[in-house]
């Protein structure tokens, strides 16, 4: 018995560090993605927040974050304690634990770069990363899978893998940051109209949206959190066929409906149909194939519809993030109470409240500090000639501009 105890120790613990290396590995899915969807004289500040954002979520959640998510402490948040103290598992490694749970906090801040590119101050947006890392997003954790239920006020909330405890936190602060910011000069006309503003790469953003496709499986799959035994291992290969199903399903949805309203295919709606699917799917991606058909088709249905809405909003939203992770993944945490009779829509109504609530008040409050004490907006000037020139001094395609003169 002591030795099947310690096959399925071993079995988790690689189940987690080899899922949670591909959830790492969306961190360059989203700076594909985010490049892609942008100008290429914003692309070099882009890729700088990606990796920078990554590496301050990693340091800010082992010295801070993780105690105050999965600590004891109270309920609104556990112990203010430091790097992982007084934590300790019977059935996995702690470091792998820490591990897997750090990529999704990554991922969290990942979403809101796409949201405020080409005008937000590098140095603010990162500070910005401090804060949500360290506290705002391991304080709405501790509520749900820290344990602590709000004193009882979230009691029967399910959310698997993270639709609203990771995606929509990342549309919330998303969104709280995007109001005060402002949209992209030439972005919305003064008559109302909305001015495209096309991406630079395609084939980029396409590349970005296959490897967060293919980080998903380790994002779902590694949060059934056990491989100890062959349910266990039904249970991963269940929720990787739900997930992709999914994406697949959001994908062909939003090609259809581009098809159906503007006469032609969209390319990124069909992106970010795919990714809407994989949002959605992330809350109850063990809830069997039909479940995660039906996620994905109102997913793509979702992204075409919410698009055009935060543009009347005059919320710009370059690549879509505010669609594909907010609004879905609300849509994907209130699916959960469709498919399992076991929840109930009240449970996951007041779990999405509380966590939207605290999470775009708090967001909302330092942003505005941060507006306040060193501006969060750059120039007309360095948006007209692009953050790469002023913020980094490094061109993303140098030889390509040198051409073009």
């Amino acid at each position: 018995m002591e030795n099947f105890a310690d096959v399925q120790y071993i079995l988790t613990s690689f189940l987690m560090l080899f899922a949670g290396a591909l959830v790492m590995w969306m961190a360059a899915g989203f700076a594909m993605l985010e490049a892609g969807l942008t100008r290429t004289k914003n692309n070099v500040v882009i890729l700088t927040k990606n990796i920078a954002l990554y590496s301050i979520s990693v340091i800010m959640f082992y010295f801070i974050g993780y105690n105050l998510m999965y600590g004891a402490g109270g309920a609104f948040m556990g112990d203010i304690a430091f790097s992982l103290s007084g934590i300790t598992y019977d059935d996995h490694s702690l470091m792998a634990d820490f591990f897997f749970q750090v990529v999704f906090v990554a991922t969290a801040a990942s979403v809101i770069s796409g949201v405020v590119a080409e005008r937000m101050k590098l140095w603010p947006f990162l500070i910005f990363v401090v804060i949500l890392s360290g506290v705002i997003y391991p304080i709405q954790g501790h509520w749900s899978w820290g344990g602590s239920s709000l004193g009882g006020f979230m009691d029967g909330f399910s959310d698997f893998a993270g639709s609203t405890i990771v995606h929509s936190v990342g549309g919330w602060a998303a969104l709280a940051g995007v109001i005060l910011l402002g949209a992209r000069k030439g972005k919305y006309t003064k008559d109302g109209k909305v001015r495209p503003i096309p991406g630079s790469n395609m084939p980029l953003a396409t590349l970005g949206t296959f490897i967060l496709w293919l980080g998903w499986f380790g994002f779902n799959g590694g949060s059934v959190l056990a491989m100890g035994t062959k349910e266990d291992v039904d249970s991963i290969a269940m929720v990787f066929a739900d997930t992709n199903m999914a994406a697949s399903v959001g994908a062909v949805t939003a090609a259809l409906m581009t098809q159906f309203m503007y006469k032609k295919v969209d390319l990124t709606m069909v992106l970010n149909g795919a990714l809407g699917g994989l949002v959605a799917v992330t809350a109850g991606p063990d809830l069997g194939m039909f479940a995660s058909t039906i996620d994905g088709l109102v997913a793509g249905v979702l992204v075409i519809l919410a698009v055009p809405f935060f543009d009347k909003l005059r919320l710009d939203d370059p690549v879509g993030a505010l669609s594909v992770h907010l609004v879905n993944g609300i849509w994907g945490t209130l699916a959960v109470a469709i498919f399992n009779p076991e929840v109930t829509f009240f449970a996951q109504i007041k779990g999405i409240f509380a966590v939207g609530v605290f999470t775009f008040t708090a967001s909302f409050a330092v942003w505005y500090v941060l507006k306040l004490v060193v501006g969060i907006r750059v120039t007309e000037e360095e948006e007209y000639d692009g953050e790469d020139m002023h913020e980094s001094g490094i061109e993303a395609y140098p030889e390509f501009a040198k051409n073009l003169k």
